[in-house]
């Protein structure tokens, strides 16, 4: 909510992400990841954000925040956004554990295969003699 809002305002003003972190004193990066998602500013850097941008706090949030002055009402506003990221955080970070694992499974049991399987080539390889086994009618004889 808040990073759409964001970012459509930043574009509704006609600024790039590096004008408005000029603008902010931060990084571009910093917007980028306020837009991606990625994080939240704190309350009073909300309060800078709203004034940069020529809105309310609660536009930006994209909530009804009645009384703006109401810091109280902004940060419990924004830790709920808080911990919506901190629970996506988690997810990704479980999923990428999970694809991790899986790909460090399987190089392990392509290396144990190739492991077996060159010691399998090696103890049927010949060391170069060839045995002729003849045989007769009464009798069988090996030359080497």
């Amino acid at each position: 909510m808040f990073s759409e809002n964001l970012k459509a305002m930043r574009k509704a003003k006609g600024y790039t992400q590096e004008e408005l972190a000029i603008k902010l004193n931060v990084t571009r990066q910093t917007i980028s990841k306020w837009e991606k998602g990625l994080s939240v500013p704190d309350v009073d850097f909300l309060f800078k954000i709203a004034d940069v941008l020529e809105t309310n706090v609660g536009t930006l949030l994209g909530g009804a925040i009645m009384d703006e002055v109401n810091k109280d009402t902004v940060a419990e506003q924004l830790a709920k956004i808080s911990e919506q990221l901190a629970i996506k955080n988690r997810r990704s970070k479980r999923i990428w554990k999970i694809v991790g694992i899986v790909l460090l499974t399987i190089l392990a049991l392509n290396l144990l295969l190739a492991i077996f399987g060159m010691s399998a080539y090696t103890s049927f390889s010949t060391d170069g003699k060839t045995t002729v086994i003849e045989m007769n009618e009464d009798s069988v004889s090996y030359e080497e």
